[in-house]
């Protein structure tokens, strides 16, 4: 097989234009393509009167003989190459006997995508892995949810942010990353996915997403193949603190403790928290589990009539169905030295409520499959350092890694005061936001969060609903967005506050090898312990974890081309 990329085809083609395409590129007759698969399918809308489609595709020639003849003509030729082996390839299995001489099986501490993708892996291999998931099956956690949607009533056990699937099920599904993949591991993600009721378009789309509906479904079908392999998830099972023992340098897990009192023995825990789980964050750091402050960001959700957008991106061709509803990504360097950029953007989607706390305010975004809800939305926020939340008021020195943890709460519990109780999300239209005044009545935008919207003046005077430095940097920013997409700054458009939870708030670092820099056997993962954002990276890193983590068990060499452990920015998510 040989992968042709950068295949440009006008967005209307006829239906046989990529097989002639390739034809034509690869100067053959038609009966010496024997077959072709489109590996990727993305587009170009630069000039919004002729958007043009972007192939990559894999074609089976004639022969071999045949094919080792055009890679030659092409070999200096960057677009016309081998395909690339994408096939997943395992570390290890273990024997059938591996867990009749008593060997301890290992934990996964949380159900969301790093969690359900470190359980298959370990699966997969044949390592029956026990996964504790504090919040509820995903059915069950779905009606918790709309409890705090429709009667606003919150169950901090279940809700957007713990039980089965994560945060990334009350999300748009995003299926995209910015990371490094030199292995394929979002192959691997992508094609689990369609196994588990995913439409097979996710394997080609540049930009794939699955929605809330959907992902329901699909996290009920993985955790049943999990259970198939000899996997075990018990939910509703809260961990309230870890067993470690050895000395000063070499320290290493031993289990943990439920909150219920049991205490489940183990040598190798992969901690799949989320970016939420403050009160396991808190226990870790007791523990002397080595942390640190890490950036992240905070700001607001923005919506717009999703047909302002599309307009915007696709001129003359907005509603087409190959492009369904456009979506953003902008970045605004401030006069005051801050980053201003949109974050998790929704088309077609709503503003939700996602605090896992009493009394306190968290938005985020989510869109079902079919993006057809009336207003897009996007996070709108702004970077925040260590230095600026840090809570003992000294200029220097290292911060706690739990700074970042009250200084979320602090603004979550103002948003709660501003909208005067019930989960009420503060918020106002944009151009009242801009000219620095109180917003008393909806314009033409209806915010779709529920509980609701109480109109307010997110700047007053001592009572702000972000710091002074963030406010000033999104109302510099909102005007300089409408230079790209016209109509972002339109008056009627409304901010929603806040939306503080982009990435973890602090990082449970690891070394190559995945494990805690401090405790053997502990294998911090995904976005609570800030090395993912978004469900494919933290899928991916799941992967890579159960990997090292098997590798470990099952004496074998680990991989060797592995991606380094990188830290991810809440930017990536």
């Amino acid at each position: 097989m040989l992968r042709i990329t950068e295949l440009r085809l006008p967005l209307d083609h006829a239906e046989g234009a990529v097989r002639a395409a390739i034809v034509s590129r690869l100067g053959l007759q038609d009966t010496d393509l024997q077959a072709f698969t489109v590996f990727k399918r993305s587009y170009d809308a630069r000039k919004k009167t002729a958007i043009v489609l972007i192939y990559t595709v894999d074609c089976e020639l004639a022969s071999e003989a045949l094919q080792a003849a055009v890679l030659q003509r092409f070999a200096t030729d960057p677009h016309v190459r081998p395909t690339p082996d994408t096939g997943y390839h395992f570390v290890g299995h273990a024997p059938a006997d591996f867990h009749a001489e008593g060997r301890l099986r290992p934990l996964v501490v949380g159900f969301g995508p790093c969690g359900i993708f470190a359980a298959l892996i370990l699966a997969q291999m044949g390592l029956r892995p026990i996964v504790l998931e504090r919040g509820k099956e995903v059915r069950q956690r779905t009606k918790d949810t709309w409890g705090l949607w429709r009667q606003g009533v919150l169950n901090p056990e279940s809700n957007v942010q713990f039980g089965e699937g994560g945060a990334g099920t009350f999300s748009d599904g995003k299926l995209w990353s910015q990371i490094s993949d030199p292995r394929h591991l979002t192959r691997k993600v992508l094609t689990e996915f369609v196994k588990a009721g995913a439409p097979e378009e996710i394997l080609f789309v540049a930009k794939p997403h699955i929605g809330t509906f959907r992902l329901v479904s699909m996290v009920e079908k993985m955790r049943a193949d999990i259970e198939a392999l000899g996997g075990e998830i018990r939910f509703e099972q809260h961990v309230s603190d870890v067993l470690i023992d050895g000395p000063e340098g070499a320290r290493h897990i031993r289990g943990v403790t439920l909150a219920s009192g049991e205490q489940i023995p183990a040598d190798h825990v992969v901690l799949a928290l989320g970016h939420s789980a403050r009160d396991t964050f808190t226990v870790l750091h007791e523990r002397g589990v080595f942390m640190e402050a890490k950036p992240f960001s905070i700001g607001y959700r923005i919506e717009h009539p999703q047909g302002v957008i599309d307009r915007a991106r696709f001129g003359p061709n907005a509603g087409h169905p190959i492009l369904g509803a456009a979506d953003y990504k902008l970045v605004h360097h401030a006069g005051n030295g801050r980053a201003v950029y949109s974050f998790c953007m929704c088309p077609g989607g709503t503003v939700v409520a996602a605090t896992s706390e009493p009394m306190r305010v968290v938005t985020n975004g989510m869109s079902q499959y079919s993006r057809n809800e009336r207003n897009a939305n996007a996070g709108i926020v702004v970077g925040i350092t260590p230095q600026d939340y840090r809570q003992d008021g000294q200029a220097d020195g290292p911060v706690s890694p739990l700074d970042g943890m009250a200084f979320q709460r602090f603004w979550e519990s103002r948003a709660y005061e501003l909208g005067e109780g019930g989960y009420m999300a503060p918020g106002s239209l944009v151009g009242d936001f801009i000219k620095r005044q109180r917003s008393s009545a909806l314009g033409g935008v209806e915010p779709s969060y529920k509980p609701g919207v109480h109109l307010t003046d997110l700047a007053q005077k001592g009572r702000g609903s972000l710091p002074e430095y963030c406010l000033d940097a999104i109302r510099e920013a909102l005007p300089a967005f409408e230079r790209q997409i016209k109509g972002f700054s339109m008056p009627d458009a409304v901010l929603t506050g806040v939306e503080t939870r982009t990435s973890s708030p602090l990082r449970i670092t690891r070394g190559r090898d995945f494990q805690s820099l401090n405790v053997q056997g502990l294998y911090p993962a995904g976005e609570g312990a800030g090395y993912a954002g978004g469900i494919m990276s933290a899928g991916v890193d799941g992967i890579e974890v159960a990997e090292a983590l098997g590798a470990a068990m099952l004496g074998v060499p680990p991989v060797t081309a592995v991606r380094p452990p990188k830290a991810i920015s809440s930017a990536q998510g």
